[in-house]
């Protein structure tokens, strides 16, 4: 067809099998025609229509958890830009004719992201394969070894979805416990001295992606001083958790007798040779010195903390990086850079889980972090850091957990 443009619309409809179009929203956008067939829905049944309203989960049968799951895997690839496909589910599909009555269908679905020239998701392809009636075949037409092959097949789909489940009732628990094991070892929201702070945690989106984060503030001995850090353990969960508690203990005693956080870092690296799970985990602490209005700082391959001017200037501190805790075979004493401030400015320190997003550039998420910061310089502390995280994290939750800690200077 050198000549002749592809009517991709043509095609889309034609598609032998089922495949619909869904908006960030998660609103019916188009579905072919073997969609509408298979699902039993005529067109203006589902366009412009929320697809749960549409295919809502059987409210007679609390195992029919088929479209939250489905919803579990649309929300992952809104947030991460990433195709996901799902194991074969159980979904109970409302009769049209029949209100009130269910049809047990077995769909084994892969939604993927369409994305726009910024990178952001503008569309979301929902494809299904239907196997329903190979799994409820008993008889009729086939052989003793078809019939067998598709009674085995039946078996193992009702396993698989008696899993999914237990793993499901599994993995909450382990983010409930996860949670509550780090509200415990995280500090409280309070200030510090007489001077004022903002905290925000956000968990991850998903089960298991949670807990690798902390922060810590602390009072110093010798003047006005306190020290303000925050860490990012590799990988999830209560392990992770476990991790992080003995990681911001340990720094929070070594700031209080450590010469400045260089020192302090130092002291850390050393530790984490020691701890199972602490490899290359990232971590930045600074001494704020009111009396003298600086801000002496040491990074051990972290993101770098911000230091946002009353005149809405933005400086990143990032002259005293190195590399990860434990990266080094055998430690060598860590760079420490200082900066002076003018009172009134602002100091922000956060996990990657703010900034970072796949397929982009870093530089990118930190000047989203510049910009909102600048635009809201003016606000208070509570209502800087609830927007910072309004702009900056996607509308389902990142993948990444994130700490967030202002300090009013």
């Amino acid at each position: 067809m050198t000549d002749t443009a592809i009517d991709y619309a043509a095609v889309f409809k034609a598609l032998p099998g089922m495949v619909a179009l869904l908006t960030p929203d998660l609103v019916f956008a188009d579905a072919n025609e073997e969609f509408l067939r298979v699902a039993g829905r005529k067109r203006q049944d589902l366009i412009a229509r929320f697809l749960f309203d549409v295919f809502p989960d059987n409210p007679n049968d609390s195992t029919a958890t088929g479209m939250r799951d489905l919803e579990a895997s649309l929300r992952r690839v809104l947030a991460t830009g990433e195709r996901d496909a799902m194991a074969l589910q159980r979904y109970d599909v409302e009769s049209v004719e029949r209100p009130g009555e269910w049809d047990e269908r077995y769909w084994s679905p892969c939604n993927a992201p369409v994305l726009g020239p910024d990178g952001e998701v503008v569309l979301l392809v929902h494809r299904v394969e239907e196997v329903t009636e190979l799994i409820r075949a008993r008889g009729g037409r086939g052989d003793g070894r078809t019939q067998v092959l598709e009674a085995e097949l039946y078996t193992r789909a009702r396993e698989l979805q008696e899993l999914n489940e237990r793993l499901r009732r599994a993995h909450a628990r382990e983010r409930e416990v996860a949670l509550a094991l780090q509200k415990a070892m995280l500090p409280a929201h309070r200030q510090v001295g007489h001077h004022q702070t903002a905290v925000r945690y956000r968990p991850a989106l998903g089960a298991l992606n949670v807990c690798g984060d902390w922060y810590d503030l602390i009072d110093l001995v010798g003047g006005d001083r306190i020290g303000v850090s925050v860490g990012d353990v590799v990988g999830h969960g209560l392990e992770a958790a476990g991790v992080m508690g003995q990681l911001r203990s340990a720094l929070s005693a070594a700031s209080r007798v450590a010469e400045g956080p260089a020192q302090a870092l130092e002291v850390l690296g050393r530790y984490s040779h020691v701890v199972d799970g602490a490899e290359s985990c990232t971590a930045v602490t600074t001494f704020i010195d009111f009396d003298h209005h600086t801000i002496t700082y040491s990074s051990a391959g972290h993101p770098p903390p911000v230091l946002l001017h009353p005149d809405g200037r933005v400086e990143f501190l990032d002259q005293a990086t190195d590399p990860p805790l434990d990266a080094r075979p055998v430690p060598v004493p860590r760079p420490q850079a200082e900066t002076t401030y003018t009172p009134g400015a602002t100091l922000v320190l956060y996990t990657d889980g703010l900034i970072e997003r796949r397929h982009e550039d870093i530089d990118t998420g930190l000047a989203r972090l510049a910009g909102s910061l600048a635009r809201h310089r003016g606000a208070d502390l509570e209502s800087l850091a609830d927007a910072v995280l309004l702009e900056l994290l996607p509308p389902g939750g990142a993948t990444d957990d994130t700490a967030l800690i202002v300090v009013r200077l």
